[in-house]
C-alpha cells in the first residue's frame, strides 16, 4: 500500500490545511466526472482514502505510529488501571481480538395476528406482509459498489486493533482497542454501494406465508426461524415471533379444547322433549332433548370441539340448556296453562338451597 503522504504529495510534517489543499487539487484532476479513465479512478480512490486517514487527527496519529508489535516498544504516558486490567484479563466485557465481521445477525420481530375461533378448530393459513430489511440487490450484501471491494485498512494493517504501549505501575504494558479508521473491521470500503449506502441491506415489503396450527389460543407465540430482517452486510436473518389473538365469538366460548354454548329451549319442548339441529363451527349437529330436561343440564357432543395443539384428537362440544318461560300468551294458551296447573295443585313452590343462578350452575357443570 502506497504511503498516504506520498499519495497526496505532502511531507509528513504537513499541516491540516496543507493536506486539505493537496487533496482538493488532486480531486479536481482525478474525479471520475472529469477524468473517466480507469487509472484516474484508481488514483482517485487512493487519494480519497489517504485524505480520510490523514484528515482525522486520531487516525493520522495511529498511522504515523504504525503497528506496535508488542511489549517494550514505543512509549507513552501512564495508563489507567482499566488499561492494565484489560491487558491482563481481557477487559470487563472480554474485548474481541482481531477484526470483526461486518455481517451481523438481523434483529427479531414480534408480530400480532388475529384469528377467528372457527379457524382455531382446524388451523388456518395467513400471508403476512411486513416492512423489513432485505439483502441489497445491487451489492448482494457486500456493501460495495459493483466491481469494487473492501481494501485492507493501512492504519491497523487489517488486524482491526490498534496497540499502544503505555507505562504503568507494573511496567510497560500493551493495550488494544478497535481501530478508529476501520471501526474494528480490518478493512475499509472506498466506494460504498449507492443503493444501500454501504449497509448491505435495504428496507422492503415482503410476504411471509404462515401455517397457524389448530388449537392455538390468545397469548401463544409461534416462532418462525430465519424469517426476520436481514442483518447488516447481508448477515443472517433474525426470527419472527407471531403472537396469537383469538377473536371473541358471539355464540361459542372455549374451555381448554372444549367448546361451550347455550341452547335456549321453550318450556313445552323441555316438558315433552324434542330433537333439533344446530349449526356448530364445523357443520350441523343434531341434538336430542329428553322429556323433562332442566335448565342447567349439559349435553355433550364428543369430538366436536377444538383440535388438540399437541397430539391427536379433538375436544368436545358442551351445550348448556336454558329453559325459557313464556311471557306473552293469548287467552286460549293461558287457559291451557291453568288446566295444567290445576292438575298439579299438590305441588307448591318450596324453599331449597340457595343457587347462584343459571349461569353459575352452567359454569359448575361445564367446568366440573
Amino acid at each position: 500500500m502506497a504511503d498516504h503522504y506520498d499519495v497526496l504529495g505532502v511531507s509528513r510534517e504537513a499541516t491540516p490545511d496543507e493536506i486539505k489543499k493537496a487533496y482538493r487539487k488532486l480531486a479536481r484532476e482525478l474525479h471520475p466526472d472529469v477524468n473517466p479513465s480507469p487509472e484516474a479512478q484508481e488514483k482517485f480512490k487512493q487519494v480519497t482514502h489517504a485524505y480520510d486517514v490523514l484528515s482525522d487527527p486520531g487516525a493520522r496519529r495511529d498511522y504515523d505510529r504504525g503497528p506496535q508489535p508488542g511489549f517494550g516498544q514505543g512509549a507513552g504516558g501512564f495508563g489507567g488501571f482499566g488499561d492494565i486490567f484489560e491487558t491482563f484479563f481481557g477487559g470487563a466485557t472480554g474485548a474481541q481480538r482481531g477484526p470483526r465481521s461486518r455481517a451481523e445477525r438481523g434483529q427479531d420481530a414480534l408480530l400480532r395476528v388475529e384469528v377467528d375461533l372457527g379457524e382455531v378448530v382446524f388451523g388456518t393459513h395467513r400471508d403476512i406482509e411486513v416492512d423489513t430489511a432485505v439483502v441489497c440487490e445491487t451489492c448482494q450484501g457486500s456493501c460495495c459498489q459493483p466491481g469494487t471491494q473492501p481494501v485492507t485498512c493501512d492504519v491497523c494493517r487489517g488486524s482491526g486493533q490498534i496497540q499502544r504501549t503505555v507505562r504503568s505501575l507494573l511496567g510497560n504494558v500493551v493495550t488494544s482497542a478497535p481501530c478508529g479508521t476501520c471501526r474494528g473491521y480490518g478493512t475499509v470500503i472506498p466506494y460504498p454501494c449507492n443503493t444501500c449506502q454501504g449497509q448491505g441491506r435495504v428496507r422492503a415489503r415482503r410476504t411471509i406465508p404462515v401455517d397457524i396450527p389448530a388449537g392455538v389460543e390468545s397469548g401463544l407465540r409461534l416462532q418462525l426461524p430465519g424469517q426476520g430482517e436481514v442483518g447488516p452486510a447481508g448477515g443472517p436473518q433474525g426470527d419472527v415471533y407471531l403472537e396469537i389473538k383469538v377473536r371473541h365469538h358471539d355464540v361459542f366460548s372455549r374451555a381448554d379444547d372444549d367448546l361451550l354454548c347455550t341452547l335456549e329451549v321453550q318450556m313445552w319442548d323441555a316438558v315433552l322433549g324434542t330433537t333439533t339441529t344446530v349449526q356448530a363451527l364445523d357443520g350441523d349437529i343434531e341434538l336430542e332433548l329428553r322429556p323433562g330436561v332442566q335448565s342447567g343440564d349439559v349435553l355433550t357432543v364428543k369430538g366436536r370441539g377444538i383440535t388438540h395443539l399437541r397430539g391427536a384428537g379433538r375436544g368436545d362440544l358442551r351445550v348448556g340448556v336454558h329453559v325459557l318461560t313464556p311471557t306473552k300468551l293469548d287467552g286460549k294458551q293461558k287457559d291451557l296453562i291453568r288446566q295444567l296447573a290445576a292438575s298439579h295443585k299438590g305441588q307448591k313452590p318450596s324453599l331449597t338451597q340457595f343457587q347462584q343462578g343459571l349461569f353459575s350452575k352452567l359454569r359448575d357443570r361445564f367446568l366440573g
